[in-house]
């Protein structure tokens, strides 16, 4: 049982966040399995390093994530006690 509210946040928070970064890992190594980001162009000719492209690819993802856990965790209907 959660007591206080702010442990109640801290689940709520992770809740979101875990499975958010875990689907980023999981969805950044299966895109630049397939996509050599060397090779990508930003805006018609902007072109960034590896390192830059891995980087921005896993916190797009991961923000990506974490709107899709949020509006998970939003649609989800409240607890209810039971009338034991």
């Amino acid at each position: 049982m959660i007591c206080t509210r702010s442990e109640y946040r801290r689940i709520w928070l992770g809740s979101i966040l875990w499975p958010s970064f875990l689907g980023a890992i999981v969805l950044c190594f299966i895109v630049f399995l397939l996509i050599d980001p060397a090779e990508i162009m930003f805006l018609g000719h902007v072109q960034l390093s590896r390192a830059a492209a891995y980087t921005l690819g896993f916190f797009l993802f991961w923000c990506v994530g974490i709107v899709i856990s949020y509006l998970t965790v939003k649609i989800t209907p409240p607890q209810y006690e039971d009338d034991f």
